[in-house]
């Protein structure tokens, strides 16, 4: 909005325009408060005041998500690149072999500085530099080498002179093969993506090329595609089972209504680990669902169906679970649709089908949204639930991730299959963002 003032000359007339916010301004810096204060500093003060204690109270969720999330992320994308095995165990050696142009042996002045840091390494025994932390890495490079770093380093205390290569040579014949010193160069590097490599089923070959795993370690990829399959299949049944059921606690009356809503509701007041193995008693062969089975003649007794410890439990399970996830936000989307429209809709000719097609499923979609993508994300990371009622069949990709972390204790391995989850979840949430939409999400 913007004033004219005109002020009249006697030989001609000037027009000069002022903004609004101008005369505000100069309305505030003209008025003083009663300590003195113009009233426009007064303003800027109190409007500073509240944003200062609006920071504040925001301060501990900052803090919480820092700590419980921002950082755990970051370790892992840096575990996923960084281990240090080989320059903590041989440090000096780990300098010198990078300038090794991998042809041949190296130097005989590497091979004593090789031995000289393995001894180093024995005698010192710190955490996470010890010789089995080497052996350990370079058992992850070449299978069956652990055993024969942990057996030299404790011939290697007799060692005391050169020539220090023919002194590992007469110890074990194994340090002979040149692909375990290429090998090594890489390994004596702190950072590299040959656990990325690992996680798409690739390596390093012995020329430093990257090159397909063996058949029998190829088994990342395959089950990323299988995690992302269930899911898949998870998620459309909740929504199947799901649709109905919203649609008919969003109609009765609200008492009744209220009533079903607490049964959705009970499984999350029960344990999770309770809930699993209750599946495990329903669906093992000598389970209920099958003694059912047998006692109305739909199977013989030597014709069990095998539902558990496969992708059958898993995903039965895991519906069963991730249910309630998909029925509360279809069933807040469904309670605001007025039935005056489909009224309307049938008013004007529409047969229940097509009225149903054109007006009230489209407005349901901001919940199917909204439970899929929940449903979805919530059963690519599940771990638990496959764990226990999968077996090898139905073990999803945060089982591996698991075991890498909790079992083989191959860090860098499960951060980068982690890493990889991650960015698969985001890549899909893009997709999911650009064909429905984020902002017409609705989750009650």
């Amino acid at each position: 909005m913007r004033i004219s003032i005109h002020f009249r000359e006697p030989n001609h007339m000037t027009s000069t325009t002022l903004d609004q916010k101008d005369i505000s301004d100069a309305s505030a810096d003209a008025l003083i408060m009663v300590d003195g204060v113009p009233l426009k500093q007064k303003l800027a003060e109190t409007t500073k005041k509240q944003r200062s204690r609006a920071l504040l109270l925001t301060v501990p969720l900052v803090l919480f998500l820092v700590i419980s999330f921002v950082i755990p992320i970051g370790q892992m994308l840096f575990r996923s690149v960084h281990n240090p095995a080989g320059s903590n165990v041989l440090p000096n050696f780990a300098i010198a072999i990078q300038d090794w142009d991998g042809k041949g042996y190296p130097s005989e002045a590497m091979f004593e500085l090789f031995v000289k840091d393995m001894q180093n390494a024995r005698k010192k025994r710190e955490i996470g530099k010890t010789v089995g932390n080497l052996a350990t890495r370079m058992n992850y490079t070449i299978p069956g080498t652990r055993s024969l770093f942990t057996s030299t380093s404790r011939k290697l205390s007799k060692v005391t002179e050169g020539p220090y290569k023919e002194a590992l040579f007469k110890i074990d014949k194994k340090w002979e093969n040149k692909v375990i010193w290429r090998n090594l160069k890489r390994v004596s590097r702190d950072y590299t993506i040959a656990f990325y490599l690992a996680a798409l089923d690739h390596k390093f070959d012995d020329d430093g090329d990257i090159i397909a795993a063996d058949k029998l370690y190829q088994i990342y990829v395959s089950n990323f595609f299988k995690t992302l399959k269930l899911s898949a299949i998870i998620t459309f049944l909740c929504l199947l089972i799901a649709f109905p059921v919203s649609y008919l606690l969003s109609i009765l009356p609200l008492r009744t209504s209220n009533l079903l809503m607490i049964l959705v509701l009970l499984p999350f007041w029960t344990s999770l680990l309770v809930r699993t193995t209750a599946w495990i008693a329903i669906l093992q062969t000598q389970g209920i669902l099958n003694n059912i089975l047998v006692s109305i003649g739909l199977v013989s007794d030597d014709g069990r169906i095998q539902m558990i410890y496969n992708q059958t439990g898993t995903i039965i399970a895991m519906v069963h679970i991730l249910l309630p996830f998909m029925i509360l936000p279809l069933f807040s989307v469904m309670k605001t649709i007025p039935p005056s429209y489909m009224r309307a809709a049938r008013s004007m000719g529409a047969t229940p089908f097509t009225a149903y097609r054109r007006v009230y499923f489209p407005l349901t979609l901001p919940g199917i949204a909204a439970g899929t993508l929940l449903v979805f994300i919530l059963a690519i990371g599940y771990y638990i639930t496959p764990a226990l009622v999968g077996g090898e069949d139905g073990l999803l990709i945060s089982n591996l991730i698991a075991y890498h972390i909790k079992s083989s204790l191959n860090w860098s391995l499960g951060a980068a299959l982690g890493t990889i989850l991650l960015v698969t979840v985001l890549v899909l949430y893009w997709v999911y963002n650009k064909l429905v939409g984020i902002d017409k999400l609705s989750f009650g």
